[in-house]
């Protein structure tokens, strides 16, 4: 029997799981930041090793019985991040590996074929693509700073600053500057900023602020709605660079894989009609495809792909029934 662990490292937790050759979960584990752009090389690495021998041990086995490990991670975005991973994952006991973006396993559990375009919303966002060519490409996913505009992190950001805005009267009144403060522990955006302020937060990362952002979107709020109407934009934006830059695709419709907490989750209506109508107006046939399966399970996709094991619709419903590792 072969077995592959697929270890799909994030901004926020790193999941490994380990699978036998007919797809059958026997062991996973879950451990903090893996993205070595957030955490350093040295915490990103330890959180990777400890995950993944959480899983060998769950599945009572040893390292010499692993044919292949499959690591997606977050922040393996250049070739200066690859210099940085690949000696560091070299001195974990698995003589047979390989690394990708997380992008790229996110791009294969959407994609049988492996062809098609993926954008990511988590924590952070981050755009890619693979053509029938094998040619792949990527936009965004380095920051703010160079351009990203999507992302738990940023969204939560634009709501604080919508809470503030609304009471200050700079914006449309909104239920934004009650239900903010009330996420924070206060009754007023006043006492809220004052208190900030006293303790020189300058900048947010709170993602789980977006699930106030949703709410807020669901009971009808214009200013809530404009935001995620923002992020659908943006992330089309995103998707038509990579198509561009790809230089198109052979296949009449074009895949575009939805995967994170934001789209995979959160499925906002506002977010995805815009997303969807900024990709149609420069190319008109297209899918947009939200995976029932966790990322994770791209890694492990990508590691079958490699030992040449055959990966069916029974395989891919066991892996959508297994869940993420909240499950």
């Amino acid at each position: 029997m072969r077995y592959i662990i697929g270890v799909d490292g994030g901004g926020t937790k790193t999941y490994a799981v380990v699978i036998d050759e007919h797809g059958n979960k026997r062991g996973s584990g879950i451990a903090g930041c893996g993205n070595h752009q957030i955490v350093g090389i040295d915490k990103a690495l330890g959180h990777i090793r400890h995950s993944v021998m959480q899983a060998i041990q769950e599945a009572g086995l040893t390292y010499d019985d692993i044919a292949f490990v499959q690591y997606g991670l977050a922040g393996a975005d250049r070739e200066r991040d690859f210099s940085i991973l690949r000696p560091a994952l070299a001195t974990l006991p698995y003589a047979h590996w390989d690394i990708v973006c997380d992008t790229m396993e996110g791009l294969r559990i959407g994609c049988p074929d492996n062809a098609g375009v993926v954008l990511v919303c988590g924590s952070g966002t981050n755009a890619a693509g693979r053509n029938e060519e094998g040619r792949t490409v990527q936009t965004g996913g380095l920051g703010t700073l160079y351009g990203d505009a999507a992302g738990s992190h940023y969204m939560a950001t634009r709501t604080f600053q919508a809470a503030v805005r609304s009471w200050e009267y700079r914006e449309i009144p909104s239920v934004l500057q009650h239900k903010v403060p009330r996420y924070f522990g206060f009754n007023t955006v006043e006492q809220m900023v004052n208190d900030f302020l006293d303790r020189d937060i300058y900048s947010l990362r709170e993602g789980n602020l977006t699930i106030v952002l949703h709410e807020a979107a669901n009971e009808g709020d214009s200013l809530a709605i404009r935001i995620l109407q923002e992020t659908g934009r943006e992330l089309g934006i995103a998707a038509c660079s990579v198509i561009r830059r790809l230089g198109g695709f052979r296949k009449e419709t074009i895949p575009i894989v939805l995967v994170g907490s934001v789209v995979q989750k959160g499925r906002n209506p506002h977010l995805l009609a815009a997303l969807e109508e900024t990709v149609r107006q420069e190319h008109g046939s297209i899918e947009l495809v939200i995976p029932e399966m966790a990322p994770v399970y791209g890694a492990v996709l990508l590691g079958m792909d490699r030992l040449g094991l055959a990966a069916g619709e029974a395989i891919h419903s066991k892996f959508a029934a297994y869940g993420g590792y909240e499950a």
